[in-house]
C-alpha cells in the first residue's frame, strides 16, 4: 500500500505544498532531524524523498524511515575503539582517529576530566563551529537554573472581572475570556496521551465553574514571547517538516497537526487532531474498493484540503501538517473543546492581551521541568527546545516579553557570570541548534558540562541525556563497547553538522566531560570516529 502527502516547504501564506511523503518499507539509519519527528508520527521532509512504514496504534503511530541520500563514499579503513593507558596514549590514539579517518571538514574535540579537572585531550577546540542538537545542552542548562527540575509551566483561561460569578450570572459571561500563554512545551501528545486532551480539560474546567456562554470573544495571549515564528537561520527546505514547526508561547502538539482519514458509513472521513476550529477542512476524498489508499493533505488560503482515495476495508490513516499560525491554532482548538462542552463563545478567536484585573477561571499544568527535558533531549525535539531556550529568558526580556535575541542575552549572561567562560564564544539565533547561525566551540560546551555536573540540579541534567548503546538516538551506537550503557550524551545532526556531547566513565572510575564537534561533508566516517572515541574513553585508564 503507497500513501503520499504533501505539506508547505516554505514560509508563504498557507502556500499549496509541492513535497511528499512515500510511506514503503524501511531500512537504513535515520538522520536525527528525521527521526526524532517520525517517532511521534510526524512527517519529515529533510532531503527530499521520504520513505517509511506505519502501523496504527493506540494514540502514536512510530514509523521506521530512511531518507534517500546520494550514495555514500567509499569508507575508510575501520579504526576501533582503544585501550589507552595513560593521557600520552590517549592523545595519540585520538590523534590517530582524526588525522586517519575523517578525510575532510573541521573536527573540534574537547575531553576534560571532572574527577581531576585536567584536560585530557583537545583539538581545535576553541574554533567556533556549528553545533546542531548538542545546543539543547545549552538550552537545558538555562531552563534549569531559571526554574528548577520541580517548576511547571501552567496555560489558564481567565474571564473580564465582574462582580457576579457565571453561576450568579446564569451561568453568562458578559465579556471575553482569555487563554493566556505561559510557554509550555508539553501540551502534545507525546506527554498525554489525547493531543485534545489539553484543550478538553481547560474546557471542562471552564464549564465546572458554570460557564455556559460568553457574550464576547475568545481572545489568545501568546505575548509571552514575539511573533518570531521561524528563527534566523533555518533552512528554507526544512520548513514543511515536523522537526522545524513554528515557535510561540502558545503552542499545541509542538505545532503540528494531524489530518486522519478512515473509511465511515459509506464515504471518507477526515478530521483533525487536535480538533481547531482555526483550520477549516475540505474533504474531496473518494471511498474505493479494497484496502488501498493515496491521500494527498494541503495547506491552501482557504485552510486544509485533503484529497485523493481510502479503501472501504482500509484502516485509518494519518498523516502530519506544520501549522502556520500555532496561537491561533491552539485557540481553535479551545473553542472546539469548549463547544463539546457545552460552552457557547458568541464573538470571534482573535488575539490580544490578557487584561491585568482578569480572573482565572481554570488552568492546565504541565508535567515538571524534569519530565520535559528529558524527553526533549531523550527524542531531540526541536520546538520543546526553542520553547524552553525563550522561557528562561522572560523574567530578564524588555518588557517580560522573550525572544530568540533575549534567550541569546540570557545564555552569554548565564555563561559569564555562573560557568565562568567567554560569552563571545557562542552566538546562536535558536535554541534547538537547526540554525545555521549558530556557532559556538567545543571549549564553552565542555565548560558548561562542567558546570551542569556540579550544579544543583545535575540529576535532572544528566538523566535527560540518551544512553550509548541503550536509549533513544543512542540505541544503535556504541554497542557491545565499554560505552554501552556507561555514556551518556546528547548528539547532533544536520546535513553538514555531526555533534556529540556529555559524559562518560573511565575503566577506574574517573567521570569525563567531552565535546565533539565535527562541521563537514564526511560525516559518516565522523559519526564513526566520535563512536570510537567515546568507546576509547570509556576503556581509558590513568597510569
Amino acid at each position: 500500500m503507497h500513501r503520499s502527502v504533501s505539506w508547505p516547504t516554505a514560509p508563504r501564506a498557507m502556500a499549496v505544498a509541492a513535497l511528499a511523503i512515500l510511506l514503503l518499507a524501511p531500512s537504513g539509519d535515520p538522520s536525527e532531524l528525521a527521526v526524532a519527528a517520525v517517532r511521534r508520527e510526524l512527517s519529515v521532509g529533510h532531503v527530499g524523498v521520504v520513505e517509511a512504514q506505519s502501523r496504527t496504534r493506540r494514540s502514536r503511530t512510530r514509523r521506521t524511515t530512511r531518507v534517500v541520500r546520494a550514495a555514500r563514499p567509499a569508507a575508510a579503513p575501520v579504526i576501533g575503539w582503544t585501550s589507552p593507558r595513560g593521557t600520552s596514549e590517549l592523545s595519540a590514539d585520538f590523534s590517530s582517529m582524526i588525522n586517519n579517518r575523517v578525510r575532510s571538514g573541521k573536527f573540534g574535540v574537547m575531553v576534560v576530566s571532572l574527577t581531576r579537572g585536567d584536560t585530557l585531550f583537545a583539538h581545535e577546540a576553541g574554533d567556533m563551529m556549528q553545533p546542531a542538537s548538542t545546543m539543547k545542552l545549552y538550552s537545558t542548562a538555562v531552563a534549569l537554573d531559571r526554574f528548577g527540575p520541580e517548576h511547571v509551566f501552567s496555560t489558564d483561561v481567565l474571564r473580564d472581572a465582574s462582580r457576579d460569578s457565571a453561576a450568579a450570572a446564569g451561568g453568562v459571561v458578559n465579556g471575553n475570556i482569555y487563554l493566556r500563554a505561559d510557554g509550555d512545551p508539553s501540551m502534545s501528545s507525546r506527554f498525554w496521551k489525547d493531543p485534545n486532551y489539553p484543550m478538553t480539560t481547560l474546557a471542562r474546567a471552564v464549564a465546572a465553574a458554570g460557564i455556559k456562554r460568553v457574550t464576547g470573544d475568545l481572545i489568545y495571549d501568546a505575548t509571552a514571547f514575539d511573533d518570531q515564528k521561524i528563527p534566523d537561520g533555518w533552512k528554507t527546505k526544512y520548513l514543511g517538516a515536523a522537526y522545524a514547526a513554528r515557535v510561540s508561547a502558545l503552542s499545541l502538539n509542538e505545532n503540528v497537526v494531524w489530518v486522519a482519514v478512515r473509511p465511515e458509513g459509506g464515504s471518507a472521513h477526515v478530521e483533525l487532531e487536535p480538533a481547531s476550529t482555526a483550520i477549516p477542512l475540505t474533504n474531496n476524498v473518494r471511498l474505493v474498493r479494497g484496502s488501498g489508499g493515496r491521500i494527498i493533505a494541503r495547506q491552501t488560503n482557504d485552510g486544509i484540503v485533503v484529497s485523493g482515495t481510502i479503501g472501504s476495508n482500509s484502516g485509518p490513516l494519518r498523516y502530519s501538517l506544520v501549522v502556520p499560525d500555532p496561537a491561533m491554532f491552539t485557540a481553535g482548538a479551545l473553542q472546539a473543546a469548549l463547544k463539546s462542552a457545552g460552552v457557547t463563545v458568541d464573538g470571534t478567536v482573535k488575539p490580544g492581551k490578557t487584561p491585568a484585573g482578569a480572573t482565572k477561571v481554570a488552568a492546565f499544568a504541565s508535567p515538571p521541568l524534569s519530565q520535559i527535558i528529558s524527553e526533549m533531549n531523550r527524542e531531540s525535539i526541536n520546538v520543546v527546545a526553542e520553547l524552553l531556550f525563550r522561557d528562561a529568558a522572560r523574567a530578564s526580556a524588555p518588557g517580560g516579553q522573550s525572544s530568540a535575541d533575549a534567550g541569546l542575552a540570557n545564555l552569554r549572561e548565564f555563561l559569564s557570570k555562573k560557568v565562568g567562560v567567554d560569552p563571545a564564544t557562542i552566538n546562536v539565533s535558536d535554541g534547538s541548534g537547526l540554525s545555521t547561525l549558530d556557532s559556538l566551540t567545543p571549549r564553552n560546551m565542555v565548560h558548561l558540562l562542567s558546570y551542569a555536573h556540579r550544579g544543583p540540579w545535575s540529576s535532572a541534567f544528566h538523566g535527560s541525556l540518551p544512553v550509548a548503546g541503550e536509549s533513544e538516538l543512542l540505541r544503535r551506537r556504541m554497542r557491545s563497547t565499554p560505552a554501552q550503557g556507561n555514556l551518556h550524551a546528547k548528539t547532533g545532526t544536520t546535513d553538514t553538522v555531526i555533534g556529540l556531547g556529555g559524559y562518560v566513565t573511565a575503566k577506574d572510575g574517573e567521570i569525563m566531560a567531552f565535546s565533539f564537534i565535527y562541521n563537514g561533508t564526511d560525516r559518516w566516517n565522523a559519526k564513526a570516529t566520535m563512536d570510537a572515541m567515546g568507546a576509547t574513553l570509556a576503556n581509558f585508564v590513568r597510569e
